[in-house]
């Protein structure tokens, strides 16, 4: 077992807000779970839940951008569209924790916004 030893007057590591947004960034990605990544940056799981609720009642959570989309005739596989007009009007957004939302294009901004920030959050 890896144990860190601090020597000095202060006997407490110190995170800076850009890192703990780095560490919890990595809860979920390619199925990693609280444990895994409290185990893999050697803190414990009740660090990540304080530290999601401190940046939750702070507001600096990351914010759901918006990029400008450009529809193509054809899909960028080379595919065809199917004719079928449900899935013609279906997005697919991948998220940086790797799940895939499946939406409908004309879903108004304010669900598709909350819709993303739980898909983020769990």
């Amino acid at each position: 077992m890896r144990q860190e030893i601090l020597a000095g007057r202060e006997r407490r590591r110190r995170w800076s807000t850009e890192e703990k947004l780095r560490v919890l960034s990595e809860v979920g990605v390619e199925g990693a779970t609280v444990s895994d990544v409290a185990r893999r940056h050697d803190i414990t799981r009740q660090h990540l839940y304080q530290w999601r609720r401190q940046m939750r009642s702070q507001s600096l959570a990351p914010k759901a951008r918006f990029l400008s989309v450009e529809l193509a005739g054809t899909p960028p596989d080379g595919g065809t569209c199917t004719g079928d007009p449900s899935n013609e009007r279906r997005v697919e957004i991948g998220l940086r924790n790797g799940r895939i939302v499946r939406i409908a294009a004309d879903l108004p901004e304010n669900l598709l916004i909350r819709i993303i920030r739980i898909a983020e959050s769990t």
